[in-house]
Protein backbone atom coordinates (compact mmCIF):
# COMPACT_ATOMS: atom_id res chain seq x y z
CA UNK A 1 0.00 0.00 0.00
CA UNK A 2 1.55 3.60 -0.74
CA UNK A 3 2.06 5.79 1.70
CA UNK A 4 -0.94 8.25 2.20
CA UNK A 5 -0.33 11.86 0.03
CA UNK A 6 -1.12 14.97 1.37
CA UNK A 7 -4.36 15.20 -0.95
CA UNK A 8 -5.54 12.43 0.60
CA UNK A 9 -4.86 13.03 3.98
CA UNK A 10 -6.72 16.58 3.90
CA UNK A 11 -9.96 14.99 2.89
CA UNK A 12 -9.72 12.82 5.52
CA UNK A 13 -9.29 15.57 7.44
CA UNK A 14 -12.00 16.94 6.41
CA UNK A 15 -14.22 14.11 6.83
CA UNK A 16 -13.13 13.99 10.45
CA UNK A 17 -14.41 17.26 11.20
CA UNK A 18 -17.46 16.67 9.42
CA UNK A 19 -18.29 13.89 11.62
CA UNK A 20 -17.57 16.19 14.60
CA UNK A 21 -19.35 14.59 17.51
CA UNK A 22 -20.17 11.84 16.23
CA UNK A 23 -18.69 8.56 16.09
CA UNK A 24 -17.62 6.27 13.03
CA UNK A 25 -20.38 3.57 14.08
CA UNK A 26 -23.05 6.41 14.27
CA UNK A 27 -21.79 7.27 10.95
CA UNK A 28 -21.62 3.69 9.40
CA UNK A 29 -25.08 2.28 10.75
CA UNK A 30 -27.17 5.72 9.36
CA UNK A 31 -25.47 4.54 5.84
CA UNK A 32 -27.84 2.09 6.15
CA UNK A 33 -24.96 -0.27 5.57
CA UNK A 34 -23.58 0.95 2.79
CA UNK A 35 -20.63 1.81 4.50
CA UNK A 36 -18.44 -0.30 7.03
CA UNK A 37 -16.79 0.86 10.15
CA UNK A 38 -13.87 -0.09 8.83
CA UNK A 39 -14.32 1.50 5.27
CA UNK A 40 -15.01 4.94 6.42
CA UNK A 41 -12.10 4.41 9.27
CA UNK A 42 -9.57 4.03 5.88
CA UNK A 43 -10.91 7.14 4.40
CA UNK A 44 -10.69 9.36 7.27
CA UNK A 45 -6.74 7.87 7.98
CA UNK A 46 -5.79 8.20 4.44
CA UNK A 47 -5.29 4.67 4.10
CA UNK A 48 -7.28 4.32 1.08
CA UNK A 49 -8.17 6.43 -2.07
CA UNK A 50 -11.43 7.12 -2.26
CA UNK A 51 -14.00 7.42 -5.43
CA UNK A 52 -15.86 9.94 -6.17
CA UNK A 53 -18.91 8.59 -5.96
CA UNK A 54 -18.17 7.20 -2.38
CA UNK A 55 -17.42 10.82 -1.44
CA UNK A 56 -20.93 12.06 -2.66
CA UNK A 57 -22.82 8.89 -0.46
CA UNK A 58 -20.75 9.92 2.73
CA UNK A 59 -21.35 13.50 2.62
CA UNK A 60 -25.17 12.81 2.20
CA UNK A 61 -24.71 10.64 4.85
CA UNK A 62 -23.08 13.27 6.99
CA UNK A 63 -25.27 15.95 5.93
CA UNK A 64 -27.99 13.83 7.20
CA UNK A 65 -26.89 13.91 10.55
CA UNK A 66 -26.89 17.31 10.74
CA UNK A 67 -23.35 18.36 9.28
CA UNK A 68 -23.01 21.37 7.41
CA UNK A 69 -22.06 20.39 3.65
CA UNK A 70 -22.40 23.20 1.62
CA UNK A 71 -22.74 22.68 -2.24
CA UNK A 72 -19.23 24.43 -2.25
CA UNK A 73 -17.47 22.43 -0.06
CA UNK A 74 -18.97 19.05 -2.26
CA UNK A 75 -17.68 20.56 -5.20
CA UNK A 76 -14.46 21.13 -3.36
CA UNK A 77 -14.03 17.86 -1.76
CA UNK A 78 -15.49 15.85 -4.97
CA UNK A 79 -12.49 18.08 -7.25
CA UNK A 80 -10.29 16.90 -4.76
CA UNK A 81 -10.78 13.22 -4.71
CA UNK A 82 -10.84 12.83 -8.86
CA UNK A 83 -8.33 15.12 -9.35
CA UNK A 84 -6.34 12.69 -6.45
CA UNK A 85 -6.46 9.88 -9.73
CA UNK A 86 -5.41 12.33 -12.37
CA UNK A 87 -1.67 11.85 -13.44
CA UNK A 88 -0.02 15.64 -13.70
CA UNK A 89 2.58 16.27 -16.27
CA UNK A 90 5.16 15.71 -13.04
CA UNK A 91 4.16 12.22 -13.31
CA UNK A 92 7.11 11.84 -16.29
CA UNK A 93 9.68 12.65 -13.82
CA UNK A 94 9.13 10.00 -11.17
CA UNK A 95 11.94 8.69 -11.50
CA UNK A 96 13.16 12.28 -10.68
CA UNK A 97 10.93 13.54 -7.78
CA UNK A 98 10.29 12.13 -4.69
CA UNK A 99 6.62 11.38 -3.33
CA UNK A 100 6.87 14.20 -1.53
CA UNK A 101 8.04 16.93 -4.16
CA UNK A 102 5.26 15.31 -6.15
CA UNK A 103 2.87 16.05 -3.65
CA UNK A 104 4.21 19.33 -3.60
CA UNK A 105 3.27 20.17 -7.31
CA UNK A 106 0.36 18.20 -7.44
CA UNK A 107 -1.22 20.43 -4.62
CA UNK A 108 0.46 23.84 -6.10
CA UNK A 109 -1.72 22.79 -9.47
CA UNK A 110 -4.42 22.13 -7.44
CA UNK A 111 -4.19 25.84 -5.76
CA UNK A 112 -5.71 29.16 -5.77
CA UNK A 113 -3.25 30.92 -3.94
CA UNK A 114 0.47 30.62 -2.57
CA UNK A 115 1.76 33.35 -0.09
CA UNK A 116 5.49 32.25 0.47
CA UNK A 117 8.06 33.44 2.84
CA UNK A 118 11.83 33.04 2.17
CA UNK A 119 14.72 33.92 4.13
CA UNK A 120 18.02 32.32 1.75
CA UNK A 121 16.62 31.96 -1.53
CA UNK A 122 14.30 33.34 -4.06
CA UNK A 123 11.05 31.24 -4.82
CA UNK A 124 11.17 28.23 -7.21
CA UNK A 125 8.05 29.58 -8.62
CA UNK A 126 10.33 32.93 -9.59
CA UNK A 127 13.38 31.49 -10.25
CA UNK A 128 15.43 31.32 -13.99
CA UNK A 129 16.90 28.20 -15.10
CA UNK A 130 20.70 29.36 -14.06
CA UNK A 131 19.44 30.88 -10.96
CA UNK A 132 17.54 27.18 -10.37
CA UNK A 133 21.03 25.10 -11.71
CA UNK A 134 23.17 26.96 -9.39
CA UNK A 135 20.63 26.97 -6.15
CA UNK A 136 20.33 23.29 -6.89
CA UNK A 137 23.56 22.11 -7.04
CA UNK A 138 24.43 24.13 -3.95
CA UNK A 139 21.80 22.73 -2.17
CA UNK A 140 22.23 18.55 -3.14
CA UNK A 141 23.72 16.70 -0.52
CA UNK A 142 23.83 13.68 -2.53
CA UNK A 143 25.39 12.30 -5.46
CA UNK A 144 21.63 11.21 -6.34
CA UNK A 145 20.47 14.68 -6.54
CA UNK A 146 23.71 15.88 -8.43
CA UNK A 147 23.05 13.44 -11.41
CA UNK A 148 19.04 15.00 -11.88
CA UNK A 149 20.49 18.51 -11.46
CA UNK A 150 18.86 19.01 -15.17
CA UNK A 151 15.59 17.35 -14.68
CA UNK A 152 15.24 19.32 -11.46
CA UNK A 153 15.75 22.50 -13.17
CA UNK A 154 13.05 21.42 -15.45
CA UNK A 155 10.25 20.38 -13.18
CA UNK A 156 11.16 23.91 -11.34
CA UNK A 157 10.74 25.46 -14.50
CA UNK A 158 7.35 23.72 -15.53
CA UNK A 159 6.25 24.42 -12.09
CA UNK A 160 5.95 27.74 -12.81
CA UNK A 161 3.25 27.34 -15.37
CA UNK A 162 0.37 28.15 -12.72
CA UNK A 163 1.28 31.28 -13.07
CA UNK A 164 0.26 32.26 -16.55
CA UNK A 165 -2.35 29.18 -16.58
CA UNK A 166 -6.06 30.71 -18.08
CA UNK A 167 -6.89 31.07 -14.35
CA UNK A 168 -3.05 31.77 -13.00
CA UNK A 169 -2.67 31.22 -9.42
CA UNK A 170 -2.07 34.46 -7.25
CA UNK A 171 1.43 34.56 -6.01
CA UNK A 172 2.37 36.87 -2.82
CA UNK A 173 6.27 36.38 -2.25
CA UNK A 174 7.85 37.65 0.80
CA UNK A 175 11.79 37.53 0.39
CA UNK A 176 14.49 38.63 2.57
CA UNK A 177 17.11 41.04 1.53
CA UNK A 178 20.35 38.67 1.99
CA UNK A 179 18.58 36.33 -0.93
CA UNK A 180 19.22 38.91 -3.19
CA UNK A 181 22.50 39.82 -2.73
CA UNK A 182 23.64 35.83 -3.07
CA UNK A 183 26.72 36.05 -5.12
CA UNK A 184 26.52 33.35 -7.89
CA UNK A 185 29.17 32.24 -9.63
CA UNK A 186 29.03 34.64 -12.86
CA UNK A 187 27.13 37.67 -11.56
CA UNK A 188 24.92 37.91 -14.92
CA UNK A 189 23.36 34.92 -13.35
CA UNK A 190 22.13 36.92 -10.11
CA UNK A 191 21.30 40.14 -12.69
CA UNK A 192 19.70 38.17 -14.85
CA UNK A 193 17.49 36.50 -11.60
CA UNK A 194 16.65 39.80 -10.57
CA UNK A 195 15.13 41.00 -13.95
CA UNK A 196 13.46 37.93 -13.86
CA UNK A 197 11.09 39.05 -10.50
CA UNK A 198 10.76 42.50 -11.88
CA UNK A 199 9.61 41.02 -15.04
CA UNK A 200 6.92 38.90 -13.00
CA UNK A 201 6.02 41.55 -10.63
CA UNK A 202 4.54 43.69 -12.99
CA UNK A 203 2.02 40.64 -13.09
CA UNK A 204 -1.35 41.33 -11.35
CA UNK A 205 -1.57 38.39 -9.77
CA UNK A 206 2.41 38.26 -8.36
CA UNK A 207 3.49 40.74 -5.55
CA UNK A 208 6.44 40.74 -4.26
CA UNK A 209 7.78 42.33 -1.32
CA UNK A 210 11.12 41.75 0.08
CA UNK A 211 12.33 42.09 4.07
CA UNK A 212 15.36 44.29 4.78
CA UNK A 213 18.59 42.78 6.16
CA UNK A 214 18.81 45.50 9.30
CA UNK A 215 14.76 45.27 9.96
CA UNK A 216 13.85 44.80 13.31
CA UNK A 217 13.83 41.05 14.77
CA UNK A 218 10.63 39.02 13.33
CA UNK A 219 8.67 35.73 13.36
CA UNK A 220 10.19 35.22 9.93
CA UNK A 221 13.51 34.29 11.26
CA UNK A 222 12.79 30.81 12.09
CA UNK A 223 12.30 29.48 8.82
CA UNK A 224 10.82 29.53 5.71
CA UNK A 225 7.44 28.61 4.86
CA UNK A 226 4.52 28.66 2.14
CA UNK A 227 1.01 28.33 2.59
CA UNK A 228 -1.62 26.67 -0.28
CA UNK A 229 -4.91 27.82 -0.22
CA UNK A 230 -8.05 26.38 -1.90
CA UNK A 231 -10.23 29.62 -2.14
CA UNK A 232 -13.44 29.63 -0.37
CA UNK A 233 -12.42 26.64 2.23
CA UNK A 234 -9.55 27.95 4.61
CA UNK A 235 -9.85 24.29 6.00
CA UNK A 236 -8.20 22.35 3.41
CA UNK A 237 -5.12 24.84 3.61
CA UNK A 238 -2.00 23.45 3.47
CA UNK A 239 1.36 24.71 5.41
CA UNK A 240 4.92 23.43 3.36
CA UNK A 241 8.29 24.05 4.67
CA UNK A 242 11.44 22.24 4.35
CA UNK A 243 15.24 21.36 5.32
CA UNK A 244 17.97 19.69 3.63
CA UNK A 245 17.04 15.88 4.72
CA UNK A 246 12.74 16.58 5.26
CA UNK A 247 9.59 18.57 3.93
CA UNK A 248 7.01 18.70 6.28
CA UNK A 249 3.27 19.78 5.86
CA UNK A 250 1.27 21.51 8.14
CA UNK A 251 -2.73 20.32 8.07
CA UNK A 252 -4.06 20.64 11.24
CA UNK A 253 -6.40 23.87 11.22
CA UNK A 254 -5.22 25.75 14.09
CA UNK A 255 -1.15 24.72 12.71
CA UNK A 256 -2.24 26.53 9.44
CA UNK A 257 -3.64 29.22 11.45
CA UNK A 258 -0.38 30.24 12.80
CA UNK A 259 1.53 30.64 10.20
CA UNK A 260 -1.14 32.91 8.85
CA UNK A 261 -0.94 35.02 11.39
CA UNK A 262 2.83 34.76 10.84
CA UNK A 263 2.59 36.22 7.11
CA UNK A 264 0.05 39.12 8.20
CA UNK A 265 3.23 39.99 10.24
CA UNK A 266 5.81 39.52 7.98
CA UNK A 267 3.40 41.44 5.35
CA UNK A 268 3.44 44.33 7.44
CA UNK A 269 7.17 44.29 8.23
CA UNK A 270 8.11 44.08 5.10
CA UNK A 271 8.72 46.83 2.40
CA UNK A 272 5.89 47.67 -0.22
CA UNK A 273 5.13 46.41 -3.56
CA UNK A 274 6.48 49.42 -4.94
CA UNK A 275 9.56 50.01 -2.96
CA UNK A 276 10.86 46.42 -3.50
CA UNK A 277 10.72 47.11 -6.86
CA UNK A 278 12.94 50.35 -6.89
CA UNK A 279 15.44 48.05 -4.19
CA UNK A 280 15.47 45.13 -6.56
CA UNK A 281 16.60 47.60 -9.41
CA UNK A 282 19.29 49.23 -7.18
CA UNK A 283 20.43 45.88 -6.22
CA UNK A 284 20.47 44.40 -9.94
CA UNK A 285 22.08 47.86 -11.07
CA UNK A 286 24.92 47.85 -8.56
CA UNK A 287 26.15 44.06 -10.23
Amino acid sequence: MSAPTVRRRRLGATLRALCGSRTIEEVATASGGVFTVSRISRFENAKNAAKAKDVDALLDVLAGLGAEVSDELRKALITLTREGAQRGWWHSYRGVLTPVYEDLISLEADATSIATWQLGVIPGLLQTSEYAREIIRATAMSDAVEAKVDALVEVRLARQSILTRERPLTLWAIIAESALRTRTADPAIMRDQLGRLLFLGERPNVNIQVLRSDAPPHVGQMSSFSILGFGDHPDLDVVHTESLTAALYVEEREHVAVYRNAMQLLTSAAESVERTAEMITEIRNSL
